[in-house]
Protein backbone atom coordinates (compact mmCIF):
# COMPACT_ATOMS: atom_id res chain seq x y z
CA UNK A 1 0.00 0.00 0.00
CA UNK A 2 1.55 3.16 -1.21
CA UNK A 3 0.65 5.89 0.68
CA UNK A 4 2.39 8.87 -0.91
CA UNK A 5 5.66 9.15 -3.66
CA UNK A 6 8.95 9.43 -1.38
CA UNK A 7 12.55 9.70 -2.72
CA UNK A 8 14.36 6.39 -2.76
CA UNK A 9 16.02 5.55 0.74
CA UNK A 10 19.28 6.43 -0.16
CA UNK A 11 18.06 9.99 -1.32
CA UNK A 12 15.26 10.27 1.51
CA UNK A 13 17.67 10.36 4.08
CA UNK A 14 19.22 13.70 2.66
CA UNK A 15 16.12 14.74 2.11
CA UNK A 16 14.68 13.97 5.42
CA UNK A 17 17.90 15.56 7.25
CA UNK A 18 17.90 18.32 5.77
CA UNK A 19 14.30 19.08 5.85
CA UNK A 20 14.92 18.34 9.43
CA UNK A 21 17.91 21.28 9.55
CA UNK A 22 15.71 23.40 8.34
CA UNK A 23 12.88 22.75 10.55
CA UNK A 24 14.86 22.88 13.67
CA UNK A 25 16.83 25.84 12.82
CA UNK A 26 13.39 27.93 12.03
CA UNK A 27 11.12 27.17 14.81
CA UNK A 28 14.68 27.46 16.84
CA UNK A 29 15.53 30.87 15.20
CA UNK A 30 11.37 31.77 16.27
CA UNK A 31 11.74 30.48 19.85
CA UNK A 32 15.24 31.80 20.39
CA UNK A 33 14.44 35.13 19.22
CA UNK A 34 11.44 35.61 21.36
CA UNK A 35 13.70 34.05 23.83
CA UNK A 36 16.68 36.37 23.68
CA UNK A 37 13.75 39.19 23.80
CA UNK A 38 12.36 38.85 26.72
CA UNK A 39 15.79 38.14 28.92
CA UNK A 40 17.48 41.57 27.40
CA UNK A 41 17.57 44.13 29.27
CA UNK A 42 15.16 46.92 28.46
CA UNK A 43 15.69 49.35 25.70
CA UNK A 44 14.62 48.34 22.05
CA UNK A 45 18.04 48.07 20.86
CA UNK A 46 19.47 46.16 23.61
CA UNK A 47 16.24 43.60 23.06
CA UNK A 48 16.79 43.23 19.30
CA UNK A 49 20.39 42.79 20.14
CA UNK A 50 19.70 40.26 22.67
CA UNK A 51 17.30 38.71 20.42
CA UNK A 52 19.88 38.28 17.20
CA UNK A 53 22.58 37.04 19.83
CA UNK A 54 20.39 34.13 20.74
CA UNK A 55 19.23 33.42 17.24
CA UNK A 56 22.55 33.33 16.20
CA UNK A 57 24.38 31.49 19.39
CA UNK A 58 21.13 28.51 19.47
CA UNK A 59 19.20 28.22 15.98
CA UNK A 60 21.97 26.37 14.33
CA UNK A 61 22.54 23.80 17.37
CA UNK A 62 18.85 22.79 17.54
CA UNK A 63 19.19 22.74 13.60
CA UNK A 64 21.78 20.44 13.76
CA UNK A 65 19.72 18.34 16.59
CA UNK A 66 16.91 17.93 14.36
CA UNK A 67 18.99 17.11 11.48
CA UNK A 68 20.48 13.99 13.55
CA UNK A 69 16.86 13.15 14.84
CA UNK A 70 15.57 13.23 11.35
CA UNK A 71 19.16 11.24 9.42
CA UNK A 72 18.97 8.55 12.26
CA UNK A 73 14.92 7.97 11.85
CA UNK A 74 15.15 7.95 8.07
CA UNK A 75 17.90 5.54 7.82
CA UNK A 76 16.25 2.88 10.22
CA UNK A 77 12.84 3.45 8.31
CA UNK A 78 14.99 2.63 4.78
CA UNK A 79 16.38 -0.15 6.82
CA UNK A 80 13.10 -1.10 7.95
CA UNK A 81 11.57 -0.80 4.41
CA UNK A 82 14.56 -3.17 3.26
CA UNK A 83 14.43 -5.75 5.81
CA UNK A 84 10.12 -5.90 5.38
CA UNK A 85 9.89 -5.21 2.01
CA UNK A 86 6.74 -3.38 3.04
CA UNK A 87 6.46 0.57 3.58
CA UNK A 88 3.50 0.66 6.53
CA UNK A 89 3.23 2.78 9.42
CA UNK A 90 4.89 -0.06 11.13
CA UNK A 91 7.97 1.20 10.15
CA UNK A 92 7.70 4.75 10.94
CA UNK A 93 6.79 3.61 14.75
CA UNK A 94 9.45 1.04 15.17
CA UNK A 95 11.88 4.05 13.75
CA UNK A 96 10.66 6.82 16.01
CA UNK A 97 11.47 4.37 18.91
CA UNK A 98 14.52 3.24 17.87
CA UNK A 99 15.79 6.47 17.15
CA UNK A 100 14.36 7.71 20.56
CA UNK A 101 16.67 5.13 22.26
CA UNK A 102 19.80 5.05 20.42
CA UNK A 103 20.20 9.31 20.81
CA UNK A 104 19.54 8.60 25.08
CA UNK A 105 22.13 5.70 24.64
CA UNK A 106 24.62 7.93 26.60
CA UNK A 107 21.98 8.28 29.66
CA UNK A 108 21.22 4.77 30.30
CA UNK A 109 19.07 1.74 29.81
CA UNK A 110 16.01 3.56 31.74
CA UNK A 111 16.50 6.52 29.67
CA UNK A 112 17.08 4.73 26.48
CA UNK A 113 13.23 2.50 27.14
CA UNK A 114 11.58 6.03 28.40
CA UNK A 115 12.69 7.57 25.24
CA UNK A 116 12.01 4.80 22.77
CA UNK A 117 8.63 4.48 24.42
CA UNK A 118 7.99 8.24 23.66
CA UNK A 119 9.29 8.00 20.18
CA UNK A 120 7.49 5.12 19.59
CA UNK A 121 3.94 7.06 21.02
CA UNK A 122 4.81 10.37 18.94
CA UNK A 123 5.27 8.83 15.68
CA UNK A 124 2.31 6.03 16.55
CA UNK A 125 0.02 9.28 16.86
CA UNK A 126 1.61 11.29 13.54
CA UNK A 127 0.87 7.79 11.51
CA UNK A 128 -2.74 7.52 13.50
CA UNK A 129 -3.53 10.81 12.52
CA UNK A 130 -2.38 10.74 9.13
CA UNK A 131 -4.56 7.92 8.83
CA UNK A 132 -7.71 9.26 10.23
CA UNK A 133 -7.24 12.71 8.20
CA UNK A 134 -6.81 10.39 4.82
CA UNK A 135 -10.11 8.37 5.42
CA UNK A 136 -12.00 11.53 6.28
CA UNK A 137 -10.77 13.39 3.07
CA UNK A 138 -11.43 10.28 0.97
CA UNK A 139 -14.95 10.09 2.63
CA UNK A 140 -15.73 13.72 1.95
CA UNK A 141 -14.57 13.03 -1.91
CA UNK A 142 -16.06 10.17 -2.99
CA UNK A 143 -14.00 8.63 -6.28
CA UNK A 144 -17.06 7.83 -8.20
CA UNK A 145 -18.09 10.09 -11.52
CA UNK A 146 -18.71 13.48 -10.30
CA UNK A 147 -21.08 14.57 -13.22
CA UNK A 148 -23.74 13.07 -15.35
CA UNK A 149 -22.56 11.65 -18.21
CA UNK A 150 -23.65 14.00 -21.10
CA UNK A 151 -25.54 11.52 -24.17
CA UNK A 152 -24.04 11.23 -27.27
CA UNK A 153 -23.96 13.82 -29.90
CA UNK A 154 -26.92 12.47 -32.09
CA UNK A 155 -25.22 12.40 -35.54
CA UNK A 156 -27.59 14.00 -39.01
CA UNK A 157 -27.77 12.58 -42.16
Amino acid sequence: MEEYAREPCPWRIVDDCGGAFTMGAIGGGIFQAVKGFRNSPSGMSHRLKGSMTAIKTRAPQLGGSFAVWGGLFSMIDCGLVKIREKEDPWNSITSGAMTGAILAARNGPVAMVGSAAMGGILLALIEGAGILLTRFASSQFPTGPQFAEEPAPRQYQ
